[in-house]
């Protein structure tokens, strides 16, 4: 069994309360780190979490820790992708501009940046200067450290469900940061993209280990739990897997779909207590399980396409034997 999952099973299924993003940030430097695999690390956050907010938070930050391997573990970092517009790269009006003094010139605004107003290290996706055309633009991300000077975060208003984690607007105003501060590679393509399934994967990963956790505390039926386990343990080896691959998102929509399950059955046990506060948070919070529901739903279509096509290259080359 893997080790992060054979943790949470031989652990005290209790949490200490977490009221705001200060104590849940204390909480997650605390967690242990020997094993530094990020998905290990969503599992643990999950797992010391007392509510489905900090268990996101948690496998947000274990997500960008997927995303970026050389991201520190006391850096709380946000992703800034979505503007007015959108997040599609045609969305992204936010500029990178190389100057001719080895510094970079960023101009922008960004919306719904999660864990922006707390956060120590900002990764802004920009697009470069007459690059690609309109409907393309050749996107980058840039590392902001929190403060510099022209960048300004201003909250926004808590949302309906998980209302502890914060979102910000974030101002952009002729900020400079060093050349070395952009990110290699194609910004949509190396980051914004497989950061959906990333994110998917690793905050399920923490949702159910904070489900597992409340399971064993309340007693709930050992049918439940054991079928937490299990979708814990397909998505830790799925965690291995290449983000961008077609059968790892074929396979990662069947976990999902467990999960949700698992997430419908929840409810119903958390119903019996209806007036203990865990439960109401919970009740409020499962909204956020449908977020995104349909871009996943097309990228799993997609991604049975690709298969598709992949099997049918194969068979006709096998045909030209």
């Amino acid at each position: 069994m893997d080790a992060a999952l054979a943790a949470c099973l031989l652990a005290a299924p209790h949490a200490r309360a977490i009221d705001d993003v200060a104590a849940w940030w204390q909480a997650w430097l605390s967690v242990d780190t020997r094993d530094a695999r990020p998905a290990a690390l969503a599992v643990a956050g999950g797992f010391a979490a007392d509510r489905v907010g900090w268990a996101f938070a948690s496998g947000y930050q274990a997500a960008l820790r997927a995303l970026l391997p050389d991201l520190p573990h006391d850096t709380l970092a946000a992703f800034c992708v979505t503007e007015a517009q959108g997040n599609r790269p045609r969305d992204i009006r936010t500029t990178i501009v190389p100057q001719g003094d080895g510094t970079l010139r960023i101009d922008g605004a960004k919306r719904w940046t999660t864990l922006g107003p707390s956060g120590t290290l900002l990764l802004v996706v920009g697009a470069l200067p007459s690059s690609g055309d309109a409907t393309r633009p050749l996107l980058k991300v840039a590392r902001v450290p929190v403060p510099t000077p022209g960048l300004v975060l201003q909250p926004m208003p808590p949302t309906r469900f998980v209302p502890e984690v914060p979102h910000a607007q974030v101002l952009l105003d002729d900020v400079r940061v060093r050349a070395d501060a952009l990110l290699p590679h194609d910004g949509y393509d190396a980051y914004v993209k497989p950061f959906r399934t990333i994110e998917d994967l690793h905050v399920t990963l923490a949702v159910l280990a904070y489900l597992l956790r409340e399971g064993r505390a309340r007693d709930w039926p050992a049918a439940f739990n054991e079928q937490v386990v299990a979708a814990l343990s397909v998505l830790l080896a799925l965690a291995g897997d290449d983000a961008r691959d077609a059968l790892t998102h074929v396979a990662l929509a069947g976990a999902l779909r467990i999960a949700h399950r698992l997430y419908a059955e929840a409810s119903t046990l958390w119903a019996v207590t209806a007036d203990d506060p865990a439960a109401r948070r919970w009740q409020r919070d499962v909204p956020l399980f449908e977020v995104a529901g349909s871009a996943r739903e097309q990228r799993a279509e997609r991604a049975w396409e690709r298969v598709g096509a992949a099997s049918a290259r194969q068979a006709g080359a096998s045909d030209g034997r």
